[in-house]
């Protein structure tokens, strides 16, 4: 027995549409289609109308407001990965329906990955003042939630690169790990930075120099080179084979086209594993860069100078093992 669907109207031209209490939804699937059946009963049964004020409906819009697009590269590399599992989980559902509980649960649910929980209500707070702003909802649910503490045996410490590790890099690794490395330790700068360095940021006259926004901070950064730093830029450069425009990334993939963070960690490990030091990551080289600043006897402002660090507290943490290593090695002399 073939149920009738009420409330269809078919338009001369073919189109067929809900007409119910005097309003007009069409249905832009094929007529006979389980496409069509679906978007009938959405209509009757109201979720149609709750669509137009999805989590999926609200991340696409806000992805057109300045929110999102003044944001910079990395940040909307990480709110990207979160929308995605957003839109997975609860993209049909209305904005107007998640609870405060909602939130917790999401986040609890990927304790496993603090980093990537914690995320989640902080995802969760910037799209709901995003619908305030649209008159979907009128309060946020999200904020005020606690974040996740990171379990002490889950705890990574980045272990600064120690100077065995060093020359070996610097001896054996490949052109382009090698320049990656010297801009590392030469720019003492965050390594989401690194990639953004262009041939127009750098000046090879006299020792050199390197300028910068730092994208975390946006602080404006002159960097004198360090020698290493200059003679592997100036190899870069002469092997190219002709004079960069000043717009050319001066780290490119193998396609010649700019590189990414994912493209450049990915390298940066396949080269650590091939030399067996996959133990010192990327994010050490900058604190490198810091303990060899201190071992030249450098204050944290003059440490902080280069690496831009907007408190002293990390520059104490890496400068100070520097210092105590010092301290220690003239108290030996002493001793002895």
């Amino acid at each position: 027995m073939v149920i009738r669907k009420k409330y269809l109207w078919k338009h001369p031209d073919g189109r067929w549409y809900v007409r119910i209490k005097g309003r007009y939804s069409r249905i832009d699937a094929a007529e006979g289609t389980s496409e069509f059946d679906r978007e009938y009963w959405e209509i009757l049964s109201g979720r149609r109308v709750l669509a137009k004020t999805s989590w999926n409906a609200l991340i696409d819009d806000y992805r057109t407001s300045d929110r999102w697009t003044g944001l910079k590269p990395r940040t909307r590399a990480d709110y990207d990965k979160i929308m995605d599992y957003l839109r997975e989980k609860v993209g049909s559902r209305s904005v107007a329906a998640l609870t405060r509980a909602d939130v917790i649960a999401a986040q609890k649910a990927n304790a496993h990955r603090t980093r990537f929980a914690n995320y989640i209500p902080q995802m969760f707070v910037i799209l709901c003042e995003h619908a305030i702003d649209l008159g979907w909802i009128d309060r946020n649910p999200a904020k005020g939630v606690r974040a996740l503490r990171t379990p002490d045996d889950r705890k990574q410490e980045h272990v600064p690169w120690p100077d065995w590790a060093v020359e070996k890099f610097r001896t054996e690794a490949s052109d382009l790990p090698r320049l990656i490395f010297e801009i590392g330790v030469g720019t003492v700068q965050r390594p989401g930075d690194w990639t953004g360095f262009t041939w127009g940021d750098y000046d090879s006259s006299g020792d050199g120099t390197l300028r910068l926004s730092q994208g975390k901070t946006e602080k404006p950064l002159v960097l004198p080179c360090t020698g290493a730093l200059k003679t592997t830029l100036d190899a870069a450069k002469a092997a190219l084979g002709y004079v960069p425009i000043a717009s050319r990334p001066i780290l490119c993939s193998v396609t010649g086209g700019p590189m990414t963070y994912r493209y450049m960690a990915d390298a940066m490990l396949k080269e650590r594993r091939r030399l067996g030091l996959e133990a010192f990551d990327l994010h050490a080289l900058r604190y490198r860069g810091v303990k060899e600043l201190a071992w030249a006897g450098c204050t944290d402002d003059e440490i902080a100078s280069y690496s831009g660090h907007a408190t002293t507290a990390m520059i104490s943490k890496y400068a100070g093992e520097a210092r105590q290593e010092m301290t220690a090695r003239r108290a030996r002399l002493k001793r002895t």
